[in-house]
């Protein structure tokens, strides 16, 4: 018994004389892990058509019931997105969320994108559902904000085809 009380001892001498691993938290910030889950993110195309079709496969997804989509329909007028509709509304409770990453792996545009960003702080629940224009990413520098007007059967699907860059 007196050997594991010196043994418990000489561990905590040896843990005092240590140097601590302190890091200077808002200056310096340590790196995460490359499959980390943060802020969600909605993409877009270099255009500037967001990549988000309304399908709402991302609400269906999430066992939290975090994610809130309401789509409606492009016109060549007003276009948000390729294809045929786009989401009007998207809202995700971050009180909610789980951060699973099912909403990711359901999207079949690759529209929604789980960031490396874990800065979150609300002081009401209303700054935790985050609305679609906090969670779009700013618009490329070639590409236009939207609404785009475009021209009549210009876009005829969801995921727009490349072109190839050398014709």
């Amino acid at each position: 018994m007196f050997v594991e009380i010196l043994r418990g001892l000489g561990t905590t001498f040896r843990e005092m004389l240590t140097k601590p691993v302190t890091v200077q938290y808002p200056e310096e910030r340590r790196p995460v892990a490359t499959r980390f889950k943060g802020r969600h993110y909605l993409q877009r195309y270099e255009n500037g058509l967001e990549k988000c079709i309304g399908c709402s496969l991302c609400a269906a997804a999430c066992p939290a019931d975090a994610i809130f989509v309401e789509a409606d329909y492009n016109t060549d007028a007003e276009r948000y997105s390729p294809g045929e509709r786009y989401a009007r509304v998207y809202e995700i409770n971050m009180l909610r969320c789980i951060f699973c990453g099912y909403c990711e792996d359901a999207c079949p545009t690759e529209a929604i994108v789980l960031g490396d960003n874990y800065e979150l702080s609300f002081t009401d629940r209303r700054q935790a559902i985050y609305p679609k224009e906090m969670l779009l990413v700013p618009v490329p520098q070639d590409g236009q904000p939207t609404p785009q007007v475009t021209e009549p059967g210009k876009f005829t699907r969801s995921i727009p085809v490349m072109q190839d860059p050398t014709d």
